[in-house]
């Protein structure tokens, strides 16, 4: 009898130890919301909040994907847990190294991947493609550890290229040891790196499409399965087109979303948050501040209207010492040269912001030669109120050659010959 009492409360013991570490792991927890409602109850009010929203969630973030410049933030640069929004990066190295049509068989490992899971079972053949939806619809731990074991020999193997994607993308605050989130110390991001993260992953159209779907239909074993997408705000938020929601014990409820409308796309983060109602709330509050407060306006324009002016009132006055020639042509160089940007020159500028954006050209009338082509000679500093600073460089566009002494030599003939001519 005491044997039994003991076998049963071992059972129990490893049961409850496996509740607390698995069971509660992104969006299979009991925390639900009516979205219909949550919308309604953080609804901005006629008179329109221009100051930032408080928010439960302990780390937050709102960039421009344009620019990547922050709109909102709170504890941004905090290194913290993040759940399944792992299965971002995830996602993105499987469609980077792989044939999406190809066939696997799920392992028993895989098939034994606690947390939140699609249901895979030892054996069941499906298309990587499949797994994908599995991973970022149901958020499928068992989809993650099949995807990484086929593309990187084991778990430890694809969080090696995890992290050296990582590096690529100049992700300094972020480690992976997990193709599911889990929590582990050696595990974090922060709000504004899983941004960035997000930013790049949603330029591939394949992801995008992935994130962006509320119900799909898959595969396995050539059989039926639907799939609802665990977004809640995907389809119930005016201009959300993915990506990734995220719950582990250490994490807390953690929501990543894309939102366009108009000219202004942006990515919201909120890390932590106590319940799914707060997370969801908190995202629809910091996406209403920013479509309320902000407009998009083209940065180019106002460069190149401002470098023209001092060009027409300098461009005259520079001096290049042996040259020569004395014309110099300059150009002004994209602010946008980091991989994970769109390239776009259009960013939200806070409407009250407007009319305090001030220009600053800062390039000498004295030059040195030689001067090479694309060579940087100069910048412009653009500082709107105390939002942002941007920088943009100002280059040469043709090469400018110094005098050798054959040139020299050249001058005094030429400079003879008109003496004797005038003289003739």
């Amino acid at each position: 009898m005491n044997k039994i009492i003991f076998k049963v409360t071992v059972f129990m013991f490893i049961f409850f130890i496996s509740f607390n570490t698995y069971s509660l792991c992104d969006d299979i927890d009991s925390d639900t919301i009516d979205i219909k409602k949550e919308l309604l109850e953080t609804s901005t009010p006629p008179e329109k909040e221009i100051n930032p929203p408080s928010i439960n969630s302990k780390a937050s973030v709102i960039i421009d994907r344009n620019s990547n410049i922050i709109l909102y933030g709170k504890n941004e640069n905090e290194k913290r847990k993040m759940a399944s929004t792992t299965k971002i990066m995830t996602s993105l190295i499987v469609i980077e190294n792989c044939n999406l049509n190809d066939t696997i068989e799920i392992s028993r490992k895989a098939a034994l991947t606690g947390g939140s899971r699609l249901g895979l079972k030892t054996g069941d053949k499906i298309t990587i493609k499949d797994l994908l939806y599995g991973l970022m619809m149901r958020s499928g731990n068992d989809c993650a550890v099949a995807l990484a074991e086929y593309v990187g020999g084991d778990i430890n193997g694809f969080a090696h290229k995890m992290n050296k994607k990582s590096e690529e993308l100049g992700l300094k605050n972020t480690h992976f040891e997990t193709p599911h989130g889990l929590d582990s110390d050696e595990h974090y991001t922060t709000a504004y790196e899983l941004a960035l993260l997000s930013n790049y992953a949603l330029n591939n159209k394949i992801f995008t499409k992935i994130v962006g779907t509320k119900n799909y239909t898959i595969l396995i074993n050539g059989q039926q399965k639907q799939l609802t997408n665990t977004n809640e705000l995907l389809g119930n938020f005016d201009g959300i087109y993915g990506i990734k929601t995220g719950f582990t014990n250490g994490a807390n409820r953690c929501l990543v979303t894309a939102c366009k409308r108009n000219d202004i796309d942006v990515i919201c983060v909120v890390l932590g948050a106590d319940t799914k109602k707060f997370r969801t709330q908190d995202s629809i509050k910091l996406l209403n501040y920013v479509f309320d407060n902000f407009k998009s306006i083209n940065i180019d324009n106002i460069i190149s209207s401002e470098f023209e002016n001092w060009k027409e009132n300098n461009l005259n006055n520079i001096v290049l010492n042996k040259s020569i020639s004395q014309n110099i042509n300059l150009k002004v160089n994209p602010l946008y040269n980091n991989p994970i940007n769109n390239k776009s020159p259009y960013i939200p500028i806070r409407k009250d912001f407007i009319n305090s954006i001030h220009t600053t050209i800062d390039c000498p009338l004295y030059f040195e030669t030689p001067i090479k082509s694309e060579e940087e000679v100069g910048h412009i500093n653009i500082n709107i109120s105390e939002y942002c600073n941007l920088c943009y460089s100002i280059v040469n566009i043709f090469e400018v050659k110094h005098k050798c002494w054959n040139n020299y030599f050249f001058d005094l003939l030429k400079n003879y010959f008109n003496i004797l001519k005038e003289q003739i």
